[in-house]
């Protein structure tokens, strides 16, 4: 067993969460939410509809809409043709299914909108009860809709990029693991803090589980977000990974958790943001290049956020005095 595997025990659980191995895949995906599927209770209690609209996609949200307001519309229009389009008074004198159908469909568009155009009108007791209920629910629709599309511009993001890959990169005639990331709006974050955490799946007795444990960041905070940040996790004696080979982080199959928080200034609240890196994002002896220049008039400085993840190779240096070292420390403890 080597000496990073024996020194694995000696940590103390974070408390992230118990030892287990019954985890599928990445614990948290690229976006920050979370990789599960909550059971045992009906779908409907499982799932907050304003939490799902607020973060569903622009697309999907757009097409949510369009997908409510035609199923009242096509519900209402059938309500009108089982009635009797008859009762709707101004409506063209073609009967045929179809036609009557589209022009209960017209004005059912009309009277959820309150639009009113005023070329047909309902007529009879029950159109009229039928035309009364609908103008209520459009009234009440256009209202929640008003209030999420508003809540959903409205609502604080950070808006931070993060470099799709951590490297292992020379540091310090050493090792770190390094990560970058940027703003990619015009907003400005300050008092910005950084958490880390990895889970590493170790192998004892043939039983493996997972253990998680904090990472101490070179710097954690800084204090303004302008330009880009590189994040360094040194691998030195008080890291998990001290000596882990390429080998060691890919049968270890690390995540390393990420969770930034600031301060908007814009918003002038805290916003948040998360991601994870896995073995399989982790690029063993490579650095960052700079992702910023000076612009050619020399009045401000140009950060291409697209270049956030421009790497280059890199050689590390040799573990073997260091493995040598501390399997002697430990023979001799």
């Amino acid at each position: 067993m080597s000496t990073h595997r024996k020194r694995l025990n000696d940590i103390i659980n974070t408390g992230f969460g118990p030892n287990s191995s019954v985890e599928g895949a990445r614990l948290t995906n690229k976006d920050g939410s979370t990789n599960l599927k909550k059971t045992g209770l009906p779908f409907w209690e499982r799932v907050s509809v304003y939490h799902s609209l607020l973060r569903m996609k622009t697309r999907r949200f757009l097409f949510f809409i369009l997908l409510i307001y035609t199923s009242v519309n096509i519900f209402f229009a059938i309500v009108y043709y089982l009635i009797g389009v008859q009762n709707l008074v101004g409506a063209d004198d073609i009967h045929t299914p179809v036609h009557e159908f589209m022009q209960a469909f017209f004005f059912s568009s009309q009277t959820l909108t309150t639009v009113g155009y005023g070329h047909i009108a309902p007529s009879g007791i029950a159109t009229n009860i039928a035309a009364s209920i609908e103008a209520l629910v459009g009234i009440l629709i256009f209202a929640l809709v008003t209030g999420l599309i508003y809540g959903r511009f409205a609502r604080p993001r950070a808006y931070i990029i993060f470099s799709p890959n951590v490297l292992v990169s020379p540091y310090k005639d050493s090792r770190a693991l390094m990560f970058r990331i940027a703003t990619y709006k015009n907003n400005h974050l300050t008092d910005v803090e950084a958490l880390t955490t990895v889970a590493l799946h170790v192998t004892e007795n043939g039983k493996t589980s997972t253990r998680f444990y904090p990472l101490h960041l070179e710097f954690s905070k800084v204090n303004s977000l302008a330009l880009s940040w590189t994040l360094v996790h040194p691998l030195d004696e008080n890291s998990p990974m001290h000596d882990f080979t390429k080998k060691d982080f890919e049968d270890s199959k690390i995540e390393m958790i990420v969770a930034i928080k600031a301060f908007d200034d814009h918003f002038s609240n805290i916003v948040q943001q998360r991601t994870s890196y896995t073995y399989q994002e982790l690029i063993y002896g490579a650095r960052f290049l700079p992702m910023f220049h000076k612009a050619s008039s020399g009045t401000h400085t140009i950060l291409e956020v697209d270049k956030i993840n421009l790497y280059e190779t890199a050689a590390l240096p040799d573990l073997s005095s260091e493995i040598a070292e501390s399997e002697t420390l430990t023979a001799n403890a």
